[in-house]
């Protein structure tokens, strides 16, 4: 049975007609070392090389499959994997063409996601998605969907988790670990002291005094 071999996209395979033939003669005669399972078996069964540009939609589509990236992150990719800067311009381009590539909808989602499962706020979320190559203005855009209203919830809920596990514990003290809790998540200081100061104050206790035990915890 005569074997047939798929040629890359980009061309046809070298010397035409001639290339074939000499192709089908060189094959027969290696068929032998071949069958023995010899370097030249591994050879043909690994298909001609690729040219940089296929090898670079592999890389982008295999990184893809596992989960949604940005442009920056697949063209450092390339780059570690050495495809020509050229090349990976243009493949990167390509594909955010047809909509593979969307630093837009990634940062969305990724806002999504790391604020509801994470209770990130704006500040942390931003850092993130700058430390993934996403424009400032995607940034901005993204983040600004989450209003004032939503980050103090969220801060509230973060604080209501945490509570039993810091009782026991003096007021100025509990304050300073909520409020560091809060602080890791990216939540300002003036918002982290006020949400903390009200699920106390809620716990019974008197306002005037974590007043002053906040006031000390800040400095």
């Amino acid at each position: 049975m005569t074997r047939r071999t798929e040629w890359p996209d980009s061309g046809d395979p070298p010397g035409g007609a001639a290339g074939d033939a000499e192709t089908r003669s060189g094959r027969r005669g290696r068929r032998g070392r071949e069958d023995s399972g010899g370097p030249s078996s591994s050879r043909a069964e690994s298909g001609p090389p690729r040219t940089p540009e296929e090898q670079a939609r592999a890389i982008c589509l295999r990184l893809l499959t596992g989960s949604p990236r940005t442009r920056k992150q697949l063209g450092d990719a390339l780059h570690q994997r050495g495809i020509p800067e050229d090349v990976a311009e243009e493949v990167l381009s390509r594909f955010e063409d047809v909509g593979l590539i969307d630093d837009a909808a990634f940062a969305d989602a990724w806002v999504d996601s790391r604020h509801h499962g994470r209770g990130l706020a704006r500040r942390a979320l931003a850092r993130e998605l700058r430390t993934k190559g996403v424009d400032s203005t995607v940034i901005e855009e993204a983040v600004g969907r989450l209003d004032s209203e939503q980050e103090e919830s969220t801060a509230r809920e973060l604080v209501d988790r945490k509570l039993r596990a810091t009782r026991g514990l003096d007021r100025e003290k509990r304050m300073r670990r909520l409020a560091g809790m809060l602080a890791r998540k990216g939540y300002g200081e003036g918002l982290a002291f006020r949400v903390v100061k009200q699920a106390l104050e809620e716990e019974g206790e008197d306002p005037d005094l974590l007043e002053e035990h906040g006031l000390r915890a800040k400095r």
